[in-house]
């Protein structure tokens, strides 16, 4: 199946970005803090299956101050069971992680419930100081079930998840830097920025040693040593390996012969 072209997609809840080697994705419902609902889970599935067809780095943020203040929760007042086994929002984000190349997550201002979660999704998140992350879907009469319950455990820890998602507590910039939740901070103007930043020190890596990489990476414990050296015998046969370690290794031999001909003339 051919992967959609995002030029010609019309999004209404996202304002998409394709550049060569990246897709820049704003959530873009502001009058709601751009609130998660089916319409832009429907137009990021799109996305996805862009990029799973023609892997590129995605970078996701928000417009206007906002990454995401949750899920829709007009939208989620209504549903019912069978609405929660179908995993509208958990499935989106189940397939952005599992995206070939990396995701970078821009936050800004409110990332909260939903919002926390696709940020939770993403292989890098950076922030500003007005960044306000966490789970509040207790105090909703329901649990963080599109991957909080799961994914905080392994990034922040038992004790500080459990705050989050039992007692309700929202982190502050400073604070998720502290337990890694993010990685930078950045003033609002140079937040974005700093993520095309980051997608350059990505895109300067081997693009097939990234993606598989990134699979190694979050491959079952068990599967491991094999699949590291399955994937390792992948790479020993390619071409960038070989062009890439030659390059390295004539740069070193240039710098010495360098150093050798400053040693003569001193």
């Amino acid at each position: 199946m051919a992967a959609p072209d995002l030029a010609n997609e019309h999004f209404s809840t996202l304002l998409v970005e394709e550049r060569e080697d990246r897709v820049v994705v704003l959530l873009n419902r502001p009058e709601v803090r751009n609130a998660i609902d089916q319409q832009m889970v429907d137009e990021l599935h799109v996305v996805c299956a862009a990029l799973e067809q023609n892997a590129k780095v995605l970078i996701i943020a928000g417009v206007d101050g906002v990454f995401a203040s949750g899920a829709d929760i007009a939208q989620l007042r209504g549903r019912r069971r069978d609405d929660a086994l179908q995993g509208i929002n958990s499935t989106i984000f189940v397939r952005i992680a599992k995206l070939p190349m990396p995701v970078i997550a821009a936050l800004d201002g409110y990332c909260l419930g939903g919002g926390a979660e696709l940020a939770c999704a993403a292989d890098f998140r950076i922030g500003t100081p007005s960044v306000r992350i966490g789970n509040p879907e207790t105090g909703l009469g329901i649990l963080a079930a599109a991957g909080a319950s799961w994914r905080l455990k392994e990034l922040v820890g038992e004790p500080l998840a459990k705050q989050i998602l039992l007692a309700g507590l929202v982190l502050r910039a400073e604070d998720a830097l502290a337990a890694g939740l993010i990685t930078e901070i950045h003033e609002a103007p140079e937040l974005m920025d700093a993520a095309h930043n980051l997608a350059d020190r990505i895109g300067r890596q081997d693009p097939l040693a990234v993606r598989i990489t990134k699979s190694v990476f979050h491959a079952p414990a068990e599967a491991h040593p094999l699949i590291d050296q399955l994937a390792q015998g992948i790479l020993f046969e390619s071409q960038a390996k070989f062009d890439r370690m030659q390059a390295f290794l004539d740069k070193k031999a240039g710098t010495k012969s360098g150093d050798k001909k400053t040693e003569k003339k001193s």
